[in-house]
C-alpha cells in the first residue's frame, strides 16, 4: 500500500466496479418503478441489455492494440484506450431524459435499456483492460496480490453504491413521490464514474513507472 500505483488502481476499481453491479441488481426494479413492468415482462429487455454488453467483453481487450501497433508503449496504449472507453458510459446520462418518448408509447423502455446496455459495454471493455494494468506496473510475484487488493476495492465500491442506491430510492419515493429523481442521480454517477476513475489512475501514475524495488 506504500506505492502510488496501488492507490491509483485501488481508486480506479473502487469508483467504477459498482456501476456494473448497480445495472445488474437494480435494472429490474427500474423497469418496475418507471414502466410498471413485472415478472416475465422484463425478461426480454434484460436479455437484450446483457447481450449488448458482450461486445465490450469480447472486443474491449483488443482495442489498445490499435495504439500499440502504431508504436505506443503497451501501458500508454492501454491508458489511452481506457480514456476513450471511459466516455462510452456517458450515454447513460440520456436514459432518464429520453426514457419516456411519447411517440414510442409503451415501448419507450427500450431507450434506457439500449443506453444502459451501451454503458455496460463500456464497463466490460474497461474491466478487460483494467486488470492488465496491474501486470503492467507490478512484478510477476505481486500480480496476484494487486489483483486481490483491487478486487477488494471493487467489492467495497459495489456494496456502497448498491446499498446507497436503495436508500436513495426509498428517500426519493418518500419525499419526492417516486424513485425517478433517485435514478437520475445514480445514472449520472454511473455515466461519469469511469472518467473519474481514469483520472485517479492518471494522477497517481501519470506515466509508465513499473515497480522494481519489490
Amino acid at each position: 500500500m506504500k506505492y502510488r500505483q496501488t492507490w491509483g488502481l485501488f481508486l480506479g476499481k473502487f469508483i467504477t466496479d459498482g456501476v456494473w453491479w448497480f445495472f445488474l441488481f437494480w435494472t429490474p426494479d427500474y423497469l418496475k418503478e418507471e414502466y410498471g413492468m413485472t415478472g416475465s415482462q422484463i425478461a426480454l429487455p434484460l436479455a437484450v441489455l446483457y447481450t449488448i454488453t458482450v461486445f465490450g467483453s469480447v472486443f474491449g481487450g483488443k482495442f489498445p492494440t490499435f495504439f500499440i501497433n502504431k508504436g505506443m508503449h503497451p501501458y500508454d496504449g492501454r491508458m489511452k484506450a481506457m480514456m476513450l472507453i471511459a466516455m462510452v458510459p456517458l450515454v447513460v446520462l440520456l436514459a432518464q431524459p429520453f426514457g419516456h418518448i411519447a411517440a414510442l408509447g409503451n415501448q419507450a423502455f427500450w431507450v434506457p435499456i439500449i443506453l444502459i446496455g451501451i454503458g455496460g459495454t463500456g464497463h466490460q471493455a474497461w474491466s478487460a483492460n483494467f486488470f492488465t494494468t496491474g501486470s503492467d506496473l507490478f512484478p510477476k510475484k505481486a500480480v496476484a496480490t494487486i489483483t486481490g487488493i483491487t478486487g477488494l476495492a471493487g467489492g467495497l465500491g459495489s456494496f456502497i453504491l448498491t446499498k446507497g442506491s436503495g436508500m436513495l430510492f426509498d428517500y426519493s419515493i418518500e419525499h419526492w413521490g417516486s424513485a425517478n429523481t433517485g435514478y437520475t442521480i445514480v445514472f449520472s454517477y454511473c455515466a461519469v464514474a469511469y472518467i473519474i476513475g481514469w483520472t485517479c489512475m492518471k494522477v497517481f501514475t501519470p506515466k509508465f513507472n513499473p515497480i522494481k524495488d519489490m
